[in-house]
């Protein structure tokens, strides 16, 4: 039987192709963790989403809504900006858990 050597020149195919996969797979997760929507709080109780974190110029918080439209909102109404994650582990965390009247003879 004969073998056939092979040639380093396919394996080189490989290995550029591994160099150039491996750093492309990297940032693509890098960048992927960067597009989080943002609740803003306002002092009256309410919440707005956003698909975009809102940034602060001339004492106003500028954002864009679902549809992608430009909104503003003065700074002075705003009480906090945070990531939706946050804002939705908060919610689980203060829900209220009404406990069991307790009975006069449970106590004997």
């Amino acid at each position: 039987m004969r073998t056939i050597p092979l040639k380093r020149e396919c394996f080189k195919a490989a290995d550029t192709m591994n160099k150039l996969l491996f750093p492309l797979l990297l940032g693509a997760l890098v960048l992927s963790g960067c597009a989080h929507q943002y609740v803003i709080k306002l002092s009256n109780g309410s919440q707005i989403s956003t698909p975009s974190k809102p940034r602060l110029a001339h004492g106003n918080y500028y954002y864009k809504d679902a549809l992608g439209r430009e909104n503003t909102i003065s700074a002075g109404r705003v009480v906090e900006v945070e990531p939706a994650s946050i804002a939705s582990e908060e919610a689980k965390q203060n829900q209220f858990v009404p406990q069991k009247p307790h009975h006069w003879y449970q106590f004997w």
